[in-house]
């Protein structure tokens, strides 16, 4: 990767230009797993050039090692100015759709932030009931530096979770290694051990597993 390809802070600068300093990266984690909730992050960094340098290496969280995201986690919480995570949950995912539902996720994790911000940079999506100016742009996480520091935070925490929370709770899917996206491991699990709530039942294959979406019919209670 070269110099041309790392996050830059032309984005914040527009807002900066504008006396607007506080600007808040957003990006979200998890929008297409098969389980478990969709966490969004919110970063606001210090005003300035030099934050680059402090965060040299920070880049979309999809480019990056696990090992490598959390130590820049750690120095992310060290450097910006706020950070906020917020999350929803898979049942909500179910109910409003997974874009309404990242939304919601983003609008709390802006709502978990210590102080409030000037204007947004987006990783795609817009936040219609946030009246806050926004730059919303695809692949705002590899070309912003607070959008990619926010894509590392999500990624991170949710991650976290899944093998925190997730593995400990609904053993035997193997949440731990595959944090609830698609994969073989996860596949062959939902075959053996069928849907625990944690699923996402709007998704596939988990809708054809899934025969009803009541109390624990349908689902493993594996516990």
């Amino acid at each position: 990767m070269n110099c041309r390809d790392l996050p830059t802070l032309e984005a914040e600068m527009r807002f900066w230009t504008q006396e607007l300093r506080r600007v808040a990266g957003l990006d979200e984690a998890g929008r297409g797993a098969w389980a478990g909730p969709v966490v969004a992050a919110a970063v606001i960094l210090p005003f300035g050039d030099q934050v680059g340098n402090m965060l040299e290496g920070v880049r979309d969280s999809k480019q990056l090692l696990p090992e490598v995201r959390e130590r820049l986690a750690l120095r992310i919480f060290e450097v910006a100015l706020a950070v906020g995570v917020g999350h929803s949950e898979q049942d909500e995912i179910d109910t409003l759709g997974i874009v309404p539902a990242t939304r919601l996720a983003m609008q709390r994790a802006l709502a978990a932030l210590s102080i409030a911000p000037d204007a947004l940079v987006i990783d795609a999506l817009r936040l219609p009931d946030v009246r806050l100016p926004q730059d919303a742009f695809p692949h705002a996480d590899a070309r912003s530096l607070s959008v990619a520091a926010a894509s590392i935070i999500a990624k991170v925490s949710r991650d976290r979770w899944m093998a925190d929370v997730a593995e400990v709770q609904f053993p035997g899917y193997g949440f731990a290694q595959h944090k609830g996206y698609g994969t073989r491991q996860h596949r062959e699990a939902l075959t053996r051990l069928g849907v625990c709530p944690l699923h996402r039942l709007t998704f596939q294959p988990v809708a054809s597993l899934s025969t009803d979406r009541t109390g624990f019919g349908g689902f493993s209670t594996c516990v």
